[in-house]
């Protein structure tokens, strides 16, 4: 009987059937690309970090004997050891606690802070984070959640629109429940036509939703294949993704039928065919400000939301959820925007022209500079290689600056102090070619010398200052003529250094110095007879070059072309321009507004998939009660009116919320990155927002207009009668 009953009313009922399977199949497609997207985004960073840094997770850099790297690998969580020189690259299988872990590994071999280094960006894409640091990049936490909040607005239209299907649906339960029917059976009845009406479309959606993703991807690699230093990201699919949606979709499917048998199972039959669907007040309420502003229709608009509050609360959740998606996106954005350009290319708009990389090349093995210097093009030439270090300073070497904000440790909480009141301090060193460092010599007033080397002696004020704004004070007091410089893990051998000079005044190159370090520069003459006892060395020789024309972007390319050929037959390297790294990270931007664009396109189906499923539903069901206002000599104009008040509540509801949930938002973003309120606002973007706003309200007003229509157009004599079965 029931699989009759099922069939008839599927049978009759075919716009509602056609709706909730398309609810259904929207939904999922939706929901399905959006996981399956971010996915790949996701596995694309993963990789590119991998490439560009290596998928070390801790290392560990010291001399470490056999017994060391035994102890190590014995460690409960330490999965594998890989060795590269005097470094440990150390893998864990469960990376969560790796900075809990490598604290207790170094202790454990003797070895200081300065020795742990973690792969803390590739962490980050597994929201790992140093419990230390109290900015911790939240970029894919916020991610995370904006794809949550999207999510669970695609869910909701699965859930709403069984449940206005089901929930009309309660006087005809009734009825059968009046001549025997069980709850059991009403359940089992419900849950057999959701799944008949959502299995296909929810299988199909999942499937359109991967194919389309695998097109997006694809369209993302032909818009930056031309971008350097980026590679083709390769479409990936993870089955957890297709049970994620699949599992999600049907939990909320066969949730929402259930939802109108639990109901009838609270209630009397007679309660039931007693229900004909119209709406209901349990206690009399009012709405004084709607009265205020609209008179009669007011109160009436008001009551009729408030006896639909449940059934829209929904409604009301999915348009917040799109709508403050869509203006978070939107901040965000444009935050990252003045991100880039404010701490990276305003920096080092005239440190650089071209950068070239000389891969696995020592500064001292390096002999094409002369070459380098001959191209007429070319302004200045800086060759130069970095390397890792330590030294020691006694606690009253601080300079007096320092001491007054309360020393190193009142500036940097992780200082590592000695037993002796020594303070163990990162000694970064730069290895210039000798012309360059007899250059910066005379940059700084000091007579040129290659006898020894340059001490930047500055450290970040943290207490007065942000990283984006930052104040410097000396670190040091400059009456010491000699730095004994330390590689990392060692404090026995260390390498004397005369010092030439003090300075705060770094040479113009493309590089962010240690915050709270003695950045030690020193010519390559010199380096050569202390580089044994440090180590710790990078790998590859960076050259950075400033052209005689600057502006020109094919100058530039022209340039750069010169330098490559100069040094492409002997040595394996690459290179970069300013002006196409200019170019390409607003290329880089676009496409990241683009994508961001389609997925604020996505919640703007969503809400206004929600409005018209909402509005048009319970509109349907609303005949008798309209019907009921026309009796008592309401007139279709004062009706008209009552579905404009709804129409405005409900749309300029979400709108009224989400203001100051983005205004926090962004009052929260702005204070992070330390960033000027009036810089951002110069560049808010209000107009998107607003537009967003006033769309979603047009579509409420148009749902409300079409469905008020057909309400008014209807028999309206007919609509107070019972229901019939079908």
């Amino acid at each position: 009987m029931w699989k009759d009953y099922s069939k008839s009313y599927l049978k009759n009922n075919r716009s509602s059937c056609v709706s909730v399977m398309a609810a259904s199949f929207i939904a999922t497609m939706f929901l399905s690309l959006l996981c399956c997207t971010a996915y790949n985004f996701w596995v694309y960073e993963l990789e590119k970090i991998v490439r560009e840094e290596g998928d070390w997770q801790g290392r560990m850099v010291g001399g470490m004997d056999e017994a060391d790297l035994s102890l190590i690998q014995n460690f409960e969580n330490v999965e594998s050891i890989v060795m590269n020189g005097d470094e440990a690259d150390i893998y864990f299988q469960d990376i969560r606690t790796i900075y809990e872990d490598m604290p207790l590994i170094a202790e454990q071999l003797g070895l200081g802070d300065e020795a742990v280094f973690y792969h803390s960006l590739l962490l980050s894409r597994y929201l790992v984070h140093d419990p230390k640091d109290d900015e911790p990049p939240l970029l894919l936490t916020l991610y995370l959640g904006i794809l949550i909040l999207v999510s669970i607005s695609l869910i909701l239209i699965i859930r709403n629109s069984f449940e206005l299907s089901m929930n009309a649906r309660l006087h005809q339960f009734g009825i059968l429940s009046g001549i025997g029917a069980t709850p059991r059976q009403i359940k089992i009845c419900l849950l057999q036509e959701a799944v008949y009406l959502s299995a296909l479309p929810m299988l199909l959606g999942s499937l359109a939703g991967v194919g389309v993703s695998f097109c997006i991807i694809g369209a993302v690699n032909l818009f930056a294949k031309d971008l350097p230093g980026r590679y083709e990201a390769v479409f990936q699919y993870h089955p957890a993704i297709l049970a994620i949606t699949l599992v999600a979709s049907a939990v909320t499917v066969l949730f929402s039928a259930w939802i109108p048998a639990v109901k009838l199972s609270r209630i009397t039959p007679l309660e039931a065919i007693g229900n004909s669907g119209g709406l209901q007040l349990k206690k009399e309420k009012h709405s004084p400000f709607l009265f205020w502003l609209f008179g009669m229709e007011g109160e009436l608009a008001g009551n009729a939301l408030k006896a639909q509050r449940k059934a829209l609360r929904i409604s009301s959740l999915s348009l917040l959820l799109s709508f403050l998606g869509f203006s978070i996106m939107l901040c965000f954005t444009t935050l990252s925007e003045i991100s880039t350009r404010e701490t990276y290319f305003a920096r080092y708009q005239d440190a650089w022209d071209i950068m070239a990389t000389v891969k696995d090349t020592a500064i001292e093995d390096f002999e094409l500079t002369k070459e380098l210097r001959k191209i007429e093009s070319i302004g200045e030439v800086t060759v130069y290689q970095k390397a890792q270090g330590t030294t020691i300073i006694p606690m009253d070497s601080q300079s007096n600056e320092l001491l007054a904000l309360g020393g190193l440790r009142a500036v940097d909480k992780a200082a590592e102090y000695g037993e002796l009141g020594e303070i163990k301090v990162k000694a970064p060193i730069v290895v210039l070619d000798n012309e360059s460092f007899l250059k910066y010599c005379s940059q700084i007033g000091i007579t040129p010398s290659l006898e020894g080397g340059i001490v930047l002696n500055k450290v970040w004020d943290s207490v007065n200052s942000d990283y984006r704004h930052r104040s410097y004070v000396p670190f040091v007091k400059e009456d010491t003529k000699e730095s004994i410089l330390f590689g990392l893990g060692n404090t026995e051998n260390g390498a004397e250094l005369s010092v030439l000079a003090y300075t705060q005044e770094a040479p113009a190159l493309r590089e962010e110095y240690e915050d709270y370090g003695l950045v030690h520069f020193i010519p390559v003459s010199v380096w050569e007879n202390i580089s044994h006892q440090l180590g710790s060395v990078e790998a590859d020789c960076m050259i950075r070059i400033l052209a005689k024309q600057k502006e020109a972007l094919e100058e530039l390319k022209v340039l750069e072309e010169a330098v490559m050929a100069v040094l492409k037959p002997s040595y394996m390297a690459e290179s970069e321009n300013r002006i196409q790294e200019k170019l390409a990270n607003a290329r880089m931007i676009r496409g990241m507004k683009v994508i961001f664009g389609g997925f604020t396109v996505l919640l703007a189906v969503i809400g206004i998939a929600n409005v018209f499923s909402n509005t048009l539903g319970f509109l349907g069901q609303r005949k008798r009660e309209f019907a009921r206002y026309m009796s008592i000599g309401v007139t279709p104009q004062e009706m008209k009116k009552i579905f404009c008040i709804e129409g405005f509540v409900i749309a300029g509801r979400p709108f009224l919320v989400t203001l100051p949930l983005t205004a926090v938002f962004i009052q929260f973003a702005v204070r992070a990155s330390h960033l000027e309120p009036g810089v951002f606002w110069a560049e808010a973007p209000i107009m998107p927002i607003l537009l967003f706003g006033l769309t979603m309200m047009g579509f409420v007003a148009l749902a409300y207009y079409i469905g008020g229509k057909r309400i008014l157009k209807c028999d309206l004599n007919e609509a107070l009668r019972n229901d019939v079965m079908i």
